[in-house]
């Protein structure tokens, strides 16, 4: 088993600590590697190296470092397969999907490496003679990045490649649950030319590490994806220090299926949407909203297709649906099957724990039914494979209770009507609409991001991946060879 330290200024250097803790798999239990818990010296050694590294990176021409970029991104595709693996050892989720986390990330990669020639300001008249204005994009400075468990390589890239292209140096804390493949990330980028402390990593709990990170008076903005509870803490905190800060938290992510549903296709993007990844995405389909027309057809063929689901290890190829990630969320799952039960929903199937042969954490794919709207089942984020159908009279009472939560991320409407499609597409409170499509399934070169309670306004991927690391410069340059006054002139 091997023992990670902490990588600071380029080198893997012992934690203040004396701490460890285990990155275990969640299948089979097996303990796959110790971490050093980083105290918050450790935090302030770190962001040290940063700023001496930016000194150095952020003068470098992005071009030059978008070759970085370039090549991370074909040592990423060689390895492709067994970082896959290690990722569904670490994870959990079957390797189909591991693979499209790793695809992701050698995706965001490339996209990014290609901004490093597109860096665009704007360039506009003046009100005054002899005089021209512009806008320049420039880096931030230190960012502190801290990310989640359930995408351990898409979307620590989705973060860094952006803000490495643009110029920034990074302080990072990946989740203390899928810690390996986040330094499989940053070694690749090591081996593809990065420079010592443009990147360095921190492990440890968020209570301790990711407090020391967000306090940090050093870093100037902070890039968090993970719950609502704890992004509302951050973007408090950093507003005390006036510190940039970008969210991607919750979501409870509505599918609408209308009268005139292809019913087939619809049940292919429920459980995608439900059951995919365990049900443990932002964008997971958590709420099934079904126009009473087709609602017992449409749950008959659900109900069918999910009880023949197969729980295991990820690693076996006739796995369908792997385990959750850890035993807090096991029990958590639990508690919302008999809070779903209180409320009075109707528990279809599933809703236990289960053992495939197997000690790891394991929850049967579950189907709600009769919910209504406001049960906390329908509004709380549960983050594992259990779905809730929800019956409406029409299209205007389905996008009512789609925007009927605190949340915004993800939403989908299954019609072969073009009205209803655009309709839902005006409507619906959320960054993300899909027609006849599963909540799940972002493309990189589109911008992804919620509203209400799922974000503050930044977006991540897309054209909009550089403006989260980067300030905006206004410039003008007047060769008038007199003083002019805007406005008063």
């Amino acid at each position: 088993m091997q023992e990670y330290k902490l990588f600071i200024g380029g080198e893997w250097t012992d934690s203040a600590t004396d701490k460890t803790f285990y990155d275990i798999n969640p299948a089979t239990l097996d303990t796959l590697a110790s971490l050093q818990v980083a105290g918050k010296d450790d935090v302030d050694r770190a962001v040290e190296a940063a700023w001496e590294a930016f000194k150095t990176w952020s003068e470098t021409p992005p071009p030059k470092r978008a070759m970085v970029l370039f090549r991370a991104a074909r040592i990423l595709e060689e390895r492709k397969e067994e970082l896959a693996v290690l990722m569904t050892q670490e994870m959990g989720k079957v390797l189909p999907e591991t693979r499209g986390d790793v695809q992701e990330a050698i995706d965001i990669t490339l996209y990014a490496a290609g901004e490093g020639r597109r860096m665009l300001g704007e360039t506009t008249t003046s009100e005054l003679k002899d005089k021209f204005c512009m806008t320049v994009l420039q880096p931030i400075g230190v960012i502190g990045v801290i990310t989640p468990w359930n995408f351990p390589m898409a979307i620590p890239a989705w973060k860094l490649m952006p803000a490495l292209v643009a110029g920034n140096s990074i302080v990072m804390k990946p989740a203390s649950d899928t810690p390996l493949l986040t330094i499989k990330l940053v070694e690749v980028l090591m081996e593809a030319g990065l420079s010592p402390g443009v990147i360095n990593l921190v492990f440890g709990p968020g209570e301790t590490v990711g407090k020391a990170v967000v306090h940090q008076p050093e870093i100037r903005a902070i890039s968090f994806t993970g719950s609502l509870e704890t992004g509302k803490w951050i973007m408090g905190e950093c507003a005390k220090a006036m510190k940039r800060v970008s969210l991607e938290l919750g979501g409870k992510n509505p599918i609408i299926i209308m009268g005139d549903a292809d019913i087939d296709l619809a049940v292919d993007g429920v459980l995608w949407g439900a059951f995919g990844t365990t049900g443990q995405r932002c964008t997971a389909a958590s709420r099934v909203i079904v126009h009473e027309e087709v609602k017992d057809e449409f749950t008959k063929r659900l109900l069918g297709r999910t009880q023949v689901l197969r729980i295991g290890n990820g690693l076996d190829p006739k796995t369908d649906v792997g385990p959750v990630i850890n035993e807090s969320q096991l029990s958590k799952i639990e508690k919302y099957i008999h809070i779903g039960q209180n409320e009075g929903a109707n528990l279809l199937t599933g809703g236990k724990i289960t053992n495939p042969g197997l000690p790891g954490f394991f929850f049967e794919p579950t189907i709600f039914t009769d919910v209504g709207p406001d049960m906390r089942i329908a509004q709380e984020e549960i983050f594992g494979p259990v779905v809730s159908l929800i019956p409406v009279s029409g299209l205007d009472e389905a996008i009512e209770v789609a925007n009927n939560t605190s949340y915004g991320l993800s939403s989908s409407i299954y019609t072969r009507d073009i009205s209803s499609a655009f309709r839902a597409i005006k409507k619906i409170e959320a960054g993300i609409t899909y027609i006849n499509s599963s909540t799940i399934g972002a493309e990189v070169h589109l911008s992804f991001g919620g509203v209400k309670g799922t974000g503050n306004g930044f977006r991540e991927a897309g054209t909009d991946a550089i403006k989260e690391f980067t300030e905006v410069k206004a410039v003008y340059f007047d060769y008038s060879g007199k003083l002019q006054k805007a406005q008063i002139d």
